[in-house]
């Protein structure tokens, strides 16, 4: 079998490689006693490099990152990722490339899991190099595993090269099994890798650092529900979303998430910063204390390294920063959920648009974007529209401090005091320190789950996680079902919503300037049509007034109301118990014998 791996063509600071070609076949493994790739501790690197590569994929932002309480697809409802946001699908559309992505890197990480050791006569430098690279196979092993399984349920599981199994053909393995094993590697991984601070690696590489976060979500997740199955008779009627039967497991489950988390925290070397400054720094290519693994996106051939394009502002093709064509819409309900002085809010939530002149135009309810990737806050374009050289964040220190936190809770049947101090931590920084501003903190089991539940959804929005957490939490089907109630409420301005502004008054602005300083656009609220006089005045006053209801928009021009059809129709496909996995696809299931009769059960 052959493998490929691509070379990011890149500065010696950012991945220590000087240049190379964009694409190098990566020999099969059977190829590897006469090569001379395990005989280089250079080349074993850039066989780590190359398994990184495969450690991620556009879907996991994209097409899983909607269908959330955050987030909405705003393509046609014939078009594959608006199935999928809505939880329409079946093995003939259900979605595959993570699927097929994750493997390879599994692939890549099984070869250097194997080879790596047998490497002989290598100087005490070497060694303790090859062991940080070991450290990163075993990471990426599990990180790859963890993606496949949070999507896919019960999934192949292999520990070794492809050459070395018996057949090219396996089976769907319990998730149980595999978030074991995953546990032990990432706590080899663990021994093997250095602190950041000691690597001098860039946040595109694991450190102990990212490998200690990465076994505390793998335990979360391992602790949590699932939609699982009888393996045995792949009866429909033993489908059902639960955890793992060995209750003793779960605890020492977040007793291992809980561990790594105070690793961390108690290392000192992560903080949260200013959480405008996160965003900023990784869309221009910076590193920073809370951002503890990124997943780099540099250059024109970069796999999938759209982030700001497909998930970003509405920019037009002929403004000063030419296109950006998001896909996906913050949820109108997601913006009212923040405090109007939340920090938050207004960097996770882009409530303007660039128009064609350049100038910032306010986006209705229904067309607000993702702002965190925005591509107005560049330094410059990056190499074309689509590829603007932003990273993906796969791990922040906020995530830390929650998972901590959530651990505790869970350990203990109620909050300790570290773990309300460590949520005020993040909502003190969403407040920028006022005390006053934050609230009570739950003093009960679930009151501070929910409060945690709540926190992760303002803190992580649109960070890729949303729609998995609430699986492992068990209430995807209660919080969608909830959260399309309020879009209706939202849509008659009723219940909770019956106040909001209808009309909003505000001005354009010049947006030609990158590093673009603008986060919001000042407004002027109405609850009702300002008069002709009210009219009249502000449009003196170059203000222009929108209706927030309105099909008047930059970026996904539909009205908001009750009987809109992506109203109506949000969420359409969603069935407890059932859509919490997707089924695997025909082409799957067709070029793996060993996964025939291995479909979903209800699929």
């Amino acid at each position: 079998m052959k493998k490929y791996m691509l070379c990011i063509t890149c500065s010696l600071s950012l991945l220590i490689v000087s240049s190379c070609k964009d694409w190098l076949e990566l020999p099969s493994e059977k190829d590897f006693d006469s090569s001379t790739i395990f005989e280089e501790v250079g080349k074993v690197e850039m066989a780590v490099l190359g398994a990184y590569t495969s450690t991620f994929n556009s879907e996991l932002y994209y097409q899983f990152g909607m269908g959330t309480d955050e987030c909405f697809s705003t393509e046609g409802e014939t078009n594959s990722k608006n199935q999928v946001s809505n939880y329409v699908y079946n093995p003939a559309t259900s979605p595959s490339s993570t699927y097929t992505a994750m493997y390879a890197g599994v692939e890549q990480a099984n070869v250097l899991i194997k080879n790596i050791p047998l490497m002989t006569g290598v100087s005490e430098a070497d060694q303790a190099k090859l062991d940080m690279l070991l450290g990163e196979a075993y990471a990426i092993r599990a990180k790859n595993m963890l993606n496949v399984m949070r999507f896919f349920g019960d999934v192949p599981y292999p520990r070794v090269p492809v050459i070395d199994m018996p057949s090219f053909s396996s089976s769907r393995v319990n998730r149980d099994t595999i978030i074991d094993g995953c546990v032990e590697d990432l706590q080899m991984a663990i021994q093997l890798l250095p602190w950041k601070s000691e690597s001098g690696l860039p946040t595109e590489r694991i450190s102990k650092n990212a490998a200690y976060g990465l076994l505390a979500r793998m335990a979360l997740y391992g602790a949590g529900y699932s939609l699982r199955w009888d393996l045995n008779s792949y009866s429909p009627s033993s489908v059902q979303l639960a955890k793992r039967p060995d209750a003793a497991r779960i605890q020492e489950l977040f007793q291992i998430a809980r561990d790594a988390c105070k690793a961390v925290v108690d290392r000192g070397e992560n903080a949260l910063i200013d959480y405008e400054t996160i965003f900023r720094d990784v869309i221009n290519g910076r590193y920073n204390q809370e951002s503890m693994l990124e997943y780099g996106q540099k250059g024109i051939d970069r796999n999938d390294a759209q982030v700001g394009y497909t998930n970003g502002i509405f920019s037009h093709t002929q403004s000063f920063y030419l296109k950006a064509q998001p896909a996906m819409a913050a949820l109108p309900t997601y913006y009212f959920e923040f405090q109007p002085d939340d920090s938050r809010r207004d960097v996770t939530i882009a409530s303007y648009a660039i128009t064609a002149d350049s100038k910032h135009q306010m986006n209705t309810y229904a067309s607000n974007t993702i702002g965190k990737f925005r591509v107005n806050w560049k330094a410059e374009l990056g190499p074309a529209v689509n590829r603007r050289d932003i990273n993906w964040i796969e791990l922040r220190y906020a995530d830390i401090l929650l998972m901590y936190a959530e651990a505790e809770n869970e350990l203990n049947a109620g909050p300790t005091t570290i773990a309300k101090t460590l949520l005020e931590e993040v909502r003190l920084r969403a407040f920028k320190g006022d005390r006053s501003k934050i609230g009570s903190t739950p003093g009960d089991y679930n009151g501070f789950r929910n409060a945690l539940i709540q926190e992760r959804k303002l803190e992580l929005g649109f960070e890729g996680w949303r729609r998995t957490d609430l699986i492992r939490w068990g209430i995807l089907f209660e919080k969608l079902t909830a959260t399309k109630q309020e879009i209706l409420d939202l849509a008659n301005r009723s219940g909770k919503y019956a106040n909001v502004d209808r009309f909003r008054a505000y001005k354009k602005t010049d947006a030609r300037v990158f590093n673009d300083p603008t986060v919001a656009l000042p407004f002027i609220g109405f609850k009702a049509e300002p008069s002709m006089a009210e009219r009249a005045s502000l449009e003196a006053e170059g203000y222009t007034i929108l209706d927030m209801y309105s099909s008047t928009s930059a970026f996904f021009a539909n009205t908001f109301a009750a009987n809109s059809v992506w109203v109506r129709n949000i969420y359409r496909g969603l069935e407890k118990n059932k859509v919490e996995l997707f089924p695997l696809s025909t082409a799957t299931i067709d070029n793996n014998p060993g996964l025939r009769g291995q479909q979903h059960p209800l699929y």
